[in-house]
């Protein structure tokens, strides 16, 4: 069983597997569950769940080391994008537009500082030079 929050509640998910198939079943909780309240919900509504079809699957053995599994889940979660290659082109060619956008901001920012100062400099020089 895997619990984790959608948005916006937490989801429970538990997989079964026999004979190399895979089937599943998602179960809503609302607010987050504690670990005593997730057994006590297996145990006593296991039997009642509604699997899905199964489905062929190849298992595969989970890396005992935690780190190499922390990287391994920070990799899935940055790949996390959208589907097709023109979607992922467009989605590039935004970030590209947003830090082009970031950079002249940047300069007309410091450019309006530049002027301001230069300004106050100004003043400041008239008026030690009298009139």
């Amino acid at each position: 069983m895997t619990v984790f929050f959608e948005d916006p509640f937490w989801v429970g998910v538990f997989e079964r597997i026999e004979d190399g198939k895979l089937s599943v079943c998602k179960v809503t909780f609302g607010a987050e569950p504690k670990s005593y309240e997730i057994l006590e919900y297996a145990l006593q509504h296991y039997y009642e769940l509604v699997f899905s079809p199964a489905i062929e699957t190849e298992i595969r053995q989970a890396a005992d080391n935690p780190k190499r599994r922390s990287r391994n889940a920070r990799k899935q979660l940055e790949n996390i994008g959208i589907g097709t290659k023109s979607q992922q082109t467009l989605q590039r060619q935004r970030e590209e537009m947003k830090k082009e956008r970031r950079q002249i901001s940047r300069e007309e920012r410091e450019a309006e500082a530049r002027r301001r100062f230069e300004m106050k400099q100004a003043k400041k020089k008239e008026k030690k030079r009298g009139h």
